[in-house]
């Protein structure tokens, strides 16, 4: 089993929402950077979104700044993406991630994967047009 799980993708329309979820079933991400990547048919694993380890600071790629919000709680370790406003061009799987523990939140590296540890086996996200 990956060390982390998604949940909650699935097909809708666009314009509708989902909320993804991610957990860590053996262990705690707390004290952690969190990341959501997603991956569309050959195209390379791009950056969505991230959020550091209080829960206090955010960012968000340009596509979907003001569509989509990343939150978390530490007690059970889970991270969410709310994804409104969907758009075909949103269709991918989607992973979370966790940082590694020298990653800097105020970096540009905090949108590389190279700079991620842990993955899950990601969820589908197909919207229609």
């Amino acid at each position: 089993q990956a060390p982390l799980v998604e949940s909650g993708g699935g097909l809708v329309q666009a314009g509708e929402s989902l909320k993804l979820s991610c957990t860590a079933p053996r262990f705690t991400f707390a004290m952690y950077i969190m990341g959501w990547f997603r991956q569309a048919p050959g195209k390379e694993r791009e950056f969505v979104s991230a959020i550091s380890w209080d829960g206090g600071s955010k960012h968000y790629a340009d596509s979907v700044k003001g569509r989509f919000t990343i939150s978390r709680v530490d007690t059970p370790s889970t991270v969410w993406l709310q994804m409104d406003s969907l758009k075909p061009e949103d269709t991918a799987v989607y992973y979370c991630a966790m940082g590694q523990d020298r990653l800097n939140f105020f970096s540009d590296d905090v949108r590389l994967p190279s700079e991620y540890t842990y993955w899950g086996q990601g969820t589908q996200v197909t919207v229609s047009s």
